[in-house]
C-alpha cells in the first residue's frame, strides 16, 4: 500500500496516483470533485494507501480547498504544494505529455522523492476564509468599475447613461463590501486583534492590514519573517553562472496579490516609517536604485508586521531601528 499520494484538480474532476513497487503508476481517473466523487476516493484510498498517507495537491486556486478539508478530516496528511514547484519538477523530469493522469502521476513521484520535505497543510479558520473571499470580491467589483470608467471616456453618448448606471452601481457595491470587511474583522476577536497590532505599524493602514490577514491567513503559520516575505514573492534572487553575475531581483513566486497590495505602503513608509526610512537612506548611499529601494522597503513592513504579531506588541520604532 501506498504511502503518498497524488492527485491533480480541477475544477469539475481530478485524478488520482500512486507509485506502486514494481515501478508502475496505479492510477483513477475523472473523479467528480464533488461529495459524491470524495467518497469515491475514500474507498480508493482505503484499498490501496496506508492510513496516515501523505496526500499530495497543487495549490488551484479554490477548487482544492473541499477535498483537503475532506481528506484532513479523515486523518491524512495533507501537502498543498505551489504549482511553481510541481511546474519545475516537471520540467526537470523533461515532461512531454501533459495530460490531467500524467500530472496526477508526477505529483506522486515529486511526493515521494521530497517526502521528507512535504510540510502538513491544515485547513484554515472560517474567518479568515470569508475574508479573503469579501477581499478578492472587492477586487472584482474595483476592476469592473475601472472597466467602465474607462469606457466611459471614449463611449458615444448614447451608451454613456447605461455605464454611468454601471459605474453608480459598482460604486455603492464596492462601498457596501468595504463595510462588510471591517464588520467583519471588527466581530471577530482574533482578527480585530492582529488588525489592531499591524495599523500600528507607520506605513499599514486599515485595508492593508486587512488584505494581508486575508491573503496570508495566520503569519505566525511561517517559521520566520523571511519564510513570509518568500510566501509573498519579495525575497531576492542572484543569478549567477561561472562568470556571469546577473542582477539581483525579486523571485516573484508567490502571492502577486500581496505584492500588489504591498506596493503602495511600501512607497509611502519610505517617508513615514523612521525604521524604513534608515534602510532606504543606507541603500541610496550604497547606489541602489529606486524599484530595489522600493521591495527593500515591502520587505522591511513584512518582517515589522511578522515581529508584532509574533510578540503581540504593537509597533516601536526603537526597537525596529536597532535591527
Amino acid at each position: 500500500m501506498s504511502s503518498i499520494v497524488g492527485i491533480d484538480i480541477a475544477k469539475n474532476s481530478f485524478d488520482i496516483a500512486t507509485l506502486q513497487t514494481n515501478g508502475k503508476h496505479r492510477t483513477k481517473g475523472k473523479v467528480p470533485n464533488s461529495t459524491t466523487g470524495f467518497e469515491t476516493l475514500r474507498g480508493w484510498l482505503e484499498q490501496h494507501s496506508e492510513p496516515q498517507a501523505w496526500i499530495v495537491m497543487e495549490a488551484t486556486g479554490i477548487y482544492h480547498e473541499a477535498l483537503a478539508e475532506y481528506l484532513y478530516g479523515l486523518g491524512y496528511r495533507i501537502c498543498v504544494m505551489n504549482p511553481a514547484q510541481i511546474s519545475s519538477y516537471a520540467k526537470s523530469q523533461l515532461q512531454r505529455v501533459k495530460t490531467d493522469k500524467t500530472d496526477a502521476k508526477l505529483i506522486a513521484d515529486y511526493g515521494l522523492r521530497h517526502a521528507d520535505q512535504l510540510r502538513a497543510w491544515q485547513p484554515e479558520p472560517k474567518a479568515t476564509r470569508q475574508l479573503r473571499a469579501l477581499l478578492r470580491r472587492l477586487t472584482d467589483l474595483q476592476e469592473i468599475h475601472r472597466m467602465e470608467e474607462n469606457r466611459l471616456s471614449v463611449a458615444d453618448a448614447n451608451v454613456q447613461p447605461s455605464i454611468q448606471s454601471m459605474m453608480s452601481h459598482t460604486a455603492a457595491q464596492i462601498a457596501e463590501t468595504e463595510k462588510l470587511i471591517r464588520d467583519h474583522i471588527d466581530n471577530d476577536p482574533d482578527l480585530r486583534g492582529k488588525r489592531d497590532l499591524l495599523v500600528s505599524i507607520d506605513g499599514i493602514g486599515q485595508k492593508t492590514a486587512a488584505q494581508l490577514l486575508g491573503e496570508l491567513g495566520d503569519p505566525l503559520r511561517f517559521e520566520s519573517a523571511r519564510a513570509m516575505v518568500a510566501f509573498v514573492g519579495l525575497n531576492p534572487r542572484l543569478q549567477e553562472s561561472g562568470n556571469y553575475r546577473g542582477q539581483v531581483r525579486i523571485s516573484r513566486t508567490g502571492s502577486s496579490r500581496l505584492r500588489a497590495a504591498m506596493y503602495m505602503p511600501g512607497v509611502s513608509s519610505l517617508s513615514s516609517n523612521a525604521a524604513v526610512k534608515a534602510l532606504a537612506q543606507r541603500m541610496r548611499e550604497g547606489g541602489k536604485a529606486g524599484k530595489q529601494v522600493v521591495c527593500a522597503a515591502m520587505r522591511k513592513l513584512l518582517h515589522i508586521a511578522y515581529g508584532v504579531l509574533k510578540s503581540g506588541q504593537p509597533f516601536d520604532v526603537q526597537k525596529a531601528l536597532a535591527h
